[in-house]
């Protein structure tokens, strides 16, 4: 089934609408991007889990709850300004820490004509940039939701599995190689799912942070901003509803690999 993707997508993207194929290129990286980011949202409710007391644990549960509240909108604007290049919190990080010499030491090493001494990065104007700017976006990675719903799962491991593991000495990370993890396959195969849906469909934030042509090049032109751009700019509706149909073929194709092999042993 891979073999036949990869070859679909290698014959569309000589034959077919370049922008689009080129897009879900773009949208493949995220993926494996946004497969990494949910390591952190594991282990922080691996921690919380595992606090021996429960008015912290319970306080550090709201304190996930609280950032709900907060407009996505917000969010995204405190990235974008997070990534100004002249007043931008990140480039003034590099430059105060004198990261911004290692990075230029590895450009001249590497030859990315990236960085350069004296000058500002430009994080989403550049690129070569704006793909990392949007991997690196909501660092540190540890989503809400996904740490409630991985705290669900461990809530329900019984503490007579934790006391015989303790009797038998197992240790910490052993806990949660052959314990917590296992026991935690439902949720992570859900939270899977909606991860996979919601980067083939997701668009807003990039509209925000580069606008409607996907950033310079039209590097982040994914195919979601390329139906709203067809559809909204173009005003091309029976085109945008082709690419709507390709994305949710897609969706059916990657929900259905993961329902065969992502499985869950009861």
């Amino acid at each position: 089934l891979l073999a036949f993707l990869w070859l679909f997508y290698s014959t569309m993207r000589v034959s077919g609408d370049q922008t689009l194929w080129s897009g879900f290129g773009v949208t493949f990286i995220l993926v494996v991007a946004n497969l990494v980011k949910m390591v952190p949202s594991i282990v922080t409710a691996v921690v919380i889990h595992r606090l021996r007391s429960e008015s912290w644990g319970y306080a550090y549960k709201v304190l996930f709850v609280v950032p709900m509240i907060v407009p996505a909108m917000v969010g995204l604007l405190v990235w974008k300004s997070f990534y100004d290049p002249a007043q931008g919190i990140l480039n003034r990080l590099l430059f105060g820490t004198g990261l911004i010499d290692a990075l230029v030491w590895m450009d001249g090493l590497f030859g990315w004509e990236v960085f350069r001494a004296g000058a500002n990065p430009s994080w989403l104007g550049d690129a070569a940039l704006v793909i990392p700017s949007l991997i690196f976006w909501g660092f540190p990675w540890v989503g809400t939701v996904g740490v409630l719903i991985y705290l669900t799962g461990l809530a329900g491991i019984d503490e007579s599995v934790y006391e015989a593991a303790d009797m038998d000495g197992v240790s910490w990370l052993q806990k949660f190689v052959y314990i917590e993890f296992p026991l935690l396959m439902t949720q992570v195969r859900i939270n899977l799912i909606l991860m996979i849906i919601g980067t083939l469909q997701a668009y807003g934030h990039i509209l925000v942070l580069l606008g409607d042509t996907g950033g310079p090049k039209g590097v982040a032109l994914v195919p979601g901003l390329y139906m709203f751009r067809t559809a909204f700019t173009e005003l091309y509706a029976g085109k945008a509803c082709a690419i709507g149909l390709v994305i949710f073929v897609f969706i059916l194709i990657l929900t259905e690999i993961n329902n065969r092999y992502v499985r869950v042993e009861k």
